[in-house]
């Protein structure tokens, strides 16, 4: 769908508003040192970002989802994560500018994650956006979290706006698909934590972007 000016804009978490892959890096690293696994390359864990903790460990430790050693080790990582959250965790290039643009023009901002609260809300305080998001969706608040439209429809429901003058952008297809079945103008953002080989412009998002900065400089267009 086109869309001119929004009356918000709606951001999914990892890897899309937050560069939080160094920290889940650490943390499969230090789980391969003590399971006593040679090291891996960063990337292995960067492109199973979006899989979540499980994928992240199935990943970490070449394990298939039925071993039974791990929920053991997701148990491990989540520890690992909540005790250093944020530490190395950073918005990506050009956002917080951008979001503070919103704010000055009188345009809502969010955030709608598959993120559990518990780890979402302190990691969003602990990035000191200025101003703070107007509205964090997890999927604590719903039935059925993303690509089902449930989390973004909620978001729009709470900022008071129309989903079809919402821009909702994230780095995965379930993303786009919660967007698009929400009735949202969508942007790919394919600088985020795709899978080995997979392609942003094969997700049928409305807009694609490259990079951080061209996310924000592609908003702040549709909003002048």
């Amino acid at each position: 769908m086109t869309l001119s000016r929004p009356q918000a804009v709606l951001f999914d978490l990892d890897g899309t508003l937050i560069d939080t892959a160094p920290e889940f890096i650490a943390i499969a690293h230090a789980l391969r040192e003590e399971a006593q696994l040679p090291p891996i390359p960063d990337s292995v864990i960067r492109h199973s970002v979006s899989n979540g903790a499980l994928g992240m460990v199935q990943a970490a430790l070449e394990l298939t989802q039925d071993d039974a050693r791990i929920e053991h080790w997701r148990d491990k990582f989540l520890t690992l994560y909540e005790g250093g959250l944020g530490q190395h965790s950073a918005p990506y290039p050009g956002l917080v500018r951008l979001v503070h643009v919103l704010a000055e023009q009188g345009i809502a901002w969010g955030v709608v994650t598959n993120k559990l609260e518990r780890f979402a809300a302190p990691l969003m305080e602990r990035m000191a956006f200025s101003p703070p998001a107007d509205v964090l969706i997890t999927p604590d608040h719903v039935v059925t979290p993303k690509p089902d439209p449930e989390a973004v429809l909620l978001a729009c429901q709470r900022l008071a706006c129309d989903p079809n003058n919402t821009i909702f952008i994230g780095d995965h297809v379930r993303d786009v698909e919660a967007g698009n079945a929400a009735g949202c103008h969508t942007v790919a953002a394919a600088y985020g934590y795709l899978a080995q080989g997979e392609s942003a412009a094969d997700w049928q998002a409305d807009d694609t972007v490259d990079s951080s900065e061209a996310l924000a400089a592609l908003i702040e267009e549709r909003i002048q």
